[in-house]
């Protein structure tokens, strides 16, 4: 296919890296990132969306999504694909697509989860929301860049479907450092502490597979001095696109509530900024009760 891939930064660069590799004609356009091996460079959005099958956006947040979908959707040949990969808030999803759809274009939203790594290693999962031809098109491409694509439902669903995963993350890492941050003060090992609960009801993601305390499970950033696997801002990025949508949705979350104000104060009062978003832990083992 002949793609044009717009945002070529710790995400897209490797991901934009792999469909050339599997063969695909890619043409790139990034402001400031350089672009990848066998990416050829256009000089504007819009030129590395023309004549293209698919055009693929990774972007950092739903205002530029916006003003990139302006610029590329009159370049776009009908019958094309708008895919957007970003994090963003669901009505900015849903307001692309109607444009792409009002233009004769495919749209979907296709944000991602497994990080740089994942990026990387082409074992990212997507999850995806729009028409069925549409997924049926690009399915090839989520083939190369990753793992799993899960069609989650119309317009806007991918992102829904991310900003809940996260909302969950968000929680039942902050439990998890309160768990243990207690369990210190209860005077009970770490390790006891994950033997139990790594098998018992408290178990999550957050236990088994990103224990975020030192030497404890398997390895995971507290292992690396929390530097970020997934980041503090990122996750308090996620948690505050998902109380958006539960505003405009007129849903109820107070924990997901309290995660977002806990991980604000996290980054902007505190360390957090620049570190894992388990560093949590070190945070609640300083703090009392008060």
């Amino acid at each position: 296919m002949k793609i044009g891939f717009i945002g070529l930064g710790n995400m897209g660069g490797p991901m934009a890296l792999n469909l050339v590799k599997a063969g695909h004609e890619v043409t790139g356009f990034d402001l400031a990132a350089p672009m990848p091996e066998g990416v050829a460079k256009a000089a504007t959005a819009a030129a590395a969306a023309t004549g293209a099958d698919v055009v693929i956006t990774m972007l950092p947040n739903g205002a530029i999504l916006r003003s990139v979908a302006a610029e590329v959707i009159p370049a776009m040949t009908a019958g094309a694909v708008l895919c957007d990969c970003s994090t963003v808030d669901v009505d900015s999803a849903r307001a692309v697509a109607d444009q792409a759809a009002a233009a004769g274009l495919g749209a979907l939203d296709a944000p991602v989860s497994g990080g740089i790594g994942g990026a990387s290693a082409g074992t990212l999962t997507f999850m995806v929301g729009g028409s069925d031809d549409a997924f049926a098109k690009v399915k090839p491409l989520f083939d190369i860049m990753g793992q799993k694509a899960v069609h989650c439902g119309a317009a806007g669903a991918g992102q829904s479907a991310k900003i809940c995963n996260n909302m969950i993350l968000g929680v039942t890492m902050i439990a998890t450092c309160e768990a243990f941050a207690l369990a210190d003060k209860l005077g009970l090992d770490r390790q006891k502490m994950f033997d139990v609960v790594s098998t018992s009801s408290g178990y999550s993601w957050s236990m088994n597979a990103y224990c975020p305390a030192p030497g404890v499970g398997p390895k995971s950033p507290a292992d690396n001095a929390y530097k970020p696997g997934f980041a503090s801002e990122l996750m308090l990025k996620d948690l505050r696109l998902s109380q958006q949508a539960a505003e405009s949705a007129d849903a109820d979350t107070p924990m997901g509530q309290l995660a977002t104000a806990l991980y604000t104060q996290f980054v902007e009062s505190e360390d957090g900024k620049g570190m894992d978003f388990s560093a949590m832990l070190p945070r609640f083992e300083k703090r009392g009760r008060g």
